[in-house]
């Protein structure tokens, strides 16, 4: 009787092996169907209710971290798209969020700091064949923009021309290539002016403090009564903040200096003095928490986002720290930004959305 009840046992167990086997593969194969499904080839921003939507690709900064790209905020407005800066892997990020790089007009650049464009050449190779381009890229920026751009060409021409030979040129058309400079000057004495404005939509360009890096800008994207304004990298700057009045959302960098501080503390005491050196000069071309918070307070933002981080914010628990005096200084709804969030200002509506893409 024990010998059969062994024999059964082992039978069932063989067969639930077998089942666990072949339906581990079955489950594996309905699962990638439907992520297919669900998303190669569909436009996931058609679903978007007509308005602005930003997309946070990158809320960090120069600093090592492991969940933020470098600095960038992407654009949707109706049936255009821009990107507004393209720091070290944001454009993968904001592929994975669904951003339809079909739909992109042009990119932007607050200035040319390595942090803000080692991603550019990505956005432009993007662009160019998952795109479908037929002309280079608008490119947005201050004096030495077509440098960078004429840079960034010579160094892809190579891979240009594996991908034309490959792929052939009906699709990755050799006219798509790379990105054309639009290089914004603001006349002596004015701080703001209109840099792009077809569709209904309108982006103001606005000069702002980030010596010694000069010209450094920040943007205002306006359409069908909704905006949002983009810092860059600044102190606290009244230019920017009259150039901001009333805008819906406000993205603003920010600098924690007594994190700084310690961190410079922390390297001298090692015996890293260069490093050390770049903590005691970097607060003072950037604004903190508390400066960005009195920036959209004058601005009478509705809510203030901010982004390129510095020093990393790793834990929910270092997020008060990081904030320090910012939530007495602007009655707005405050947050730091994450990479994969969304800010959806809908046409015709007062009400700011927030969505974790992932």
């Amino acid at each position: 009787m024990l010998g059969k009840l062994g024999r059964l046992f082992a039978t069932v167990v063989v067969i639930i092996g077998v089942l666990v086997l072949f339906g581990r593969d079955w489950l594996a194969e309905r699962a990638f169907q439907r992520a297919l499904d669900a998303n190669v080839g569909i436009d996931q921003s058609a679903a978007l209710p007509d308005g602005l939507h930003a997309y946070v690709c990158g809320s960090g900064s120069p600093m090592p971290d492991a969940d933020r790209a470098g600095p960038c905020i992407a654009v949707l407005a109706g049936n255009q798209a821009f990107v507004f800066d393209a720091g070290s892997g944001a454009i993968r990020k904001l592929l994975r969020m669904g951003f339809p790089i079909d739909k992109l007009q042009a990119g932007f650049l607050t200035h040319l700091h390595s942090d803000h464009i080692d991603g550019l050449g990505e956005l432009l190779l993007q662009a160019w064949v998952g795109g479908s381009r037929g002309a280079p890229l608008p490119v947005f920026g201050p004096a030495g923009t077509a440098q960078v751009l004429d840079g960034l060409m010579r160094a892809y021409e190579i891979d240009k021309g594996y991908r034309v030979a490959h792929h052939g040129p009906a699709t990755a058309r050799p006219s798509g290539f790379g990105g054309s400079a639009q290089v914004l000057a603001l006349p002596d004495g004015t701080d703001s002016m209109t840099a792009y404005d077809r569709g209904g939509v309108r982006i103001t360009v606005i000069r702002v403090d980030h010596k010694p890096v000069a010209p450094a800008f920040a943007y205002r994207i306006d359409y069908k009564g909704r905006s949002l304004a983009i810092s860059g990298d600044t102190v606290f700057s009244p230019a920017f903040n009259t150039a901001s009045k009333g805008v819906d959302v406000m993205f603003h960098e920010a600098l924690n200096k007594d994190m700084v501080a310690a961190l410079g503390a922390k390297l001298a005491e090692r015996g890293r003095k260069d490093a050390a050196k770049i903590m005691a000069d970097i607060p003072d071309y950037h604004a903190s928490p508390a400066d960005a918070a009195r920036a959209a307070q004058a601005a009478g933002a509705k809510a203030l986002v901010l982004y390129h981080l510095v020093p990393p914010v790793p834990v929910r628990l270092i997020e008060r720290k990081f904030l320090g005096d910012a939530p007495d200084a602007f009655d707005g709804d405050l947050r730091l930004a994450h990479d994969g969030m969304m800010v959806s200002l809908p046409a015709g509506k007062k009400s700011i959305d927030y969505t974790n893409v992932f």
